[in-house]
């Protein structure tokens, strides 16, 4: 009877022994596995860190060990965003980033019974794309050479910016990073060889898929002596002069124009009875009644004007008192 009423004690005294060893061993196991990296820590990670507002992107939780059933948590901060369980292949927990809130820090836990690891920290960053970039060329030419040196430059997107310039669509230069709003330089020689080259830029920052090319530019063929290009350059130089040229005639003709007009508009037409120039004039006549020298002074105001020629006579007899002349204008 003794022995029936202290089985209960024996059997909770055995579970509890073998409690305790299991959970021994199991501690034990844990330790060596992370020991022996059986169970190494997870890895998260995603494409790329850099973004824009508004992104979808997917977040992968791993572990070395495919051959173990295995618990995924993902953290961000300590806000815990779920819980899976997977075997061989790494866990994605796919994300909107819309605000500062949801670039990170993540980390993500995994498990195998009682044995846990944590992964390192991973964050997102905010770019913006660059723009279609802007392409410029300026060049020296001789007789055998042709010297040219290739700007390119994004106005807008995160910095920094690589800039690869082309010839056609093969690249001529190494990626030139800009950290700061300014355009990226390329020099290079060219043979004269009469056939038209073509050229491009490419703008990338860090936000994958998002590269921007340049409007091509041609350099026109050249051979001998001559020199289009030079002359393309200097056309739009030429051009302004000419206006400029242009106007100053204008400016100089026109007031001479509009001064000639107005004085053939101002000009009296008819002179008929209008009179012209008014005084006192002297006619100094002989006395022509024969009582010796005497002379006798007539003064008079005259009245000039505009008569047909021939229909007039100049009247000199000193006896109407006026003196008649032509008015030649």
């Amino acid at each position: 009877m003794w022995c029936h009423l202290n089985k209960p004690f024996f059997m909770q005294q055995f579970v509890g022994i073998f409690s305790l060893l299991t959970s021994q061993t199991a501690a034990l196991d844990c330790e060596t596995m992370k020991k022996t990296n059986e169970f190494p820590s997870p890895k998260v990670y995603s494409e790329t860190d850099v973004i824009m507002k508004g992104q979808n992107v997917s977040l992968f939780c791993s572990n070395q060990n495919k051959s173990l059933q295995i618990t995924y948590v993902m953290f961000r901060g300590m806000k815990h965003l779920g819980t899976w369980d997977g075997k061989g292949e790494p866990m994605i927990f796919n994300l909107r980033i819309s605000e500062a809130g949801d670039l990170g820090p993540y980390k993500c836990k995994t498990q195998v019974s009682n044995c846990s690891r944590y992964s390192q920290e991973f964050s997102f960053t905010f770019a913006n794309p660059v723009t279609t970039p802007v392409l410029n060329i300026s060049a020296f030419q001789t007789e055998t050479a042709r010297y040219i040196t290739l700007r390119c430059i994004s106005y807008n997107g995160s910095l920094p910016i690589n800039y690869t310039f082309f010839e056609k669509d093969v690249a001529i230069s190494p990626a030139i990073s800009k950290n700061v709003r300014e355009p990226a330089e390329f020099n290079l020689t060219e043979r004269i060889t009469g056939e038209r080259e073509e050229y491009r830029c490419k703008a990338k920052n860090r936000l994958p898929n998002h590269a921007k090319y340049s409007q091509p530019f041609t350099m026109p063929s050249t051979g001998g002596d001559s020199c289009p290009f030079c002359l393309q350059l200097l056309l739009p130089g030429l051009l302004l002069l000419l206006i400029v040229i242009i106007l100053m005639l204008a400016f100089w003709i026109l007031p001479k124009y509009k001064a000639r007009k107005a004085m053939r508009d101002n000009a009296p037409r008819n002179y008929g009875n209008k009179p012209m120039e008014v005084g006192i004039y002297a006619n100094v006549c002989q006395n022509q009644a024969g009582t010796g020298h005497s002379k006798e002074i007539h003064y008079a105001t005259p009245v000039f004007q505009e008569v047909a020629q021939g229909d007039h006579e100049a009247h000199n007899d000193c006896k109407t008192g006026y003196v008649y002349s032509e008015l030649v204008l």
